[in-house]
């Protein structure tokens, strides 16, 4: 309760100065429109039913995209940890392009799938995938190695031991992982959203487009605030629960 008291007094506090900054004209409301006018097309947004409707699209995009990557991430990093060529080649090659940032994937969609619903999918997979490789690697090798010489002089070996002793003793790391995952994917999609222009349904990154070209900086304000608020409610919801409860269960969260 308390944690929550500072939290909403910062942003009150925040909402406070950003509302004396308009009141000042420091800058043209067209560069920094007030919070008011920026509620204002919020709630227009919510009545016509376009901004749930984009935030469903962005989010159906973004759940396929992420699931893909984790699925083909998984496999890859556990083998990058189990293999000394895995680590010297895959390792390698996951830590180049997790650096890459995702804005570069899109030509590359754009040239082999087109302006089609695969290019965005394909810039959200290559965004969370190598993210999830480092990170599952990076998890398993974290490990004490007292665990698997204890599996091995109780009779553990091979399959048995990656999924009776490693894969469990690796998930508050995997978890931390896939959450890193999210976060580019949410990056990768936004990206994508705003460069490619597809007629199977307008996102979150496409109304950020139109409201820049329309010079609507109400809309861009209010949908940037939305896709915070998403990222903020993906991560208290889905992710801090696991990570605390895996933390505790494991012995390695704080005291």
């Amino acid at each position: 309760m308390k944690r929550l008291f500072h939290a909403t007094l910062f942003f009150l506090g925040l909402l406070l100065v950003w509302h004396l900054v308009v009141r000042a004209k420091v800058w043209s409301p067209i560069l920094l429109p007030s919070p008011a006018s920026v509620g204002l097309y919020l709630r227009d947004a919510v009545r016509d039913g376009s901004l749930w409707e984009a935030t469903l699209v962005t989010m159906r995009r973004l759940l396929v995209g992420y699931f893909i990557g984790i699925l083909i991430g998984l496999p890859l990093g556990l083998v990058t940890a189990a293999s000394k060529f895995a680590e010297d080649t895959i390792g390698v090659l996951a830590l180049g392009l997790q650096t890459l940032p995702s804005v570069c994937w899109i030509p590359l969609a754009l040239l082999w799938f087109g302006q089609t619903e695969a290019a965005m999918l394909f810039v959200v997979v290559m965004g969370t995938m190598w993210s999830v490789v480092l990170a599952t690697d990076n998890g398993v090798r974290s490990i004490p190695p007292i665990y698997a010489r204890a599996a091995r002089t109780m009779g553990s070996k091979g399959l048995h031991r990656w999924t009776h002793v490693l894969l469990p003793a690796s998930l508050p790391f995997l978890v931390s992982g896939t959450k890193q995952g999210w976060a580019f994917a949410w990056r990768s999609l936004m990206a994508a959203e705003i460069y490619v222009t597809i007629l199977t349904g307008f996102g979150l990154g496409h109304l950020l487009h139109y409201g820049r070209e329309l010079n609507a900086m109400d809309q861009v304000i209010g949908i940037m605030l939305i896709i915070v608020v998403i990222g903020l409610l993906a991560d208290k919801v889905l992710f801090a629960p696991w990570e605390r409860f895996l933390h505790r269960r494991w012995g390695t969260g704080k005291r």
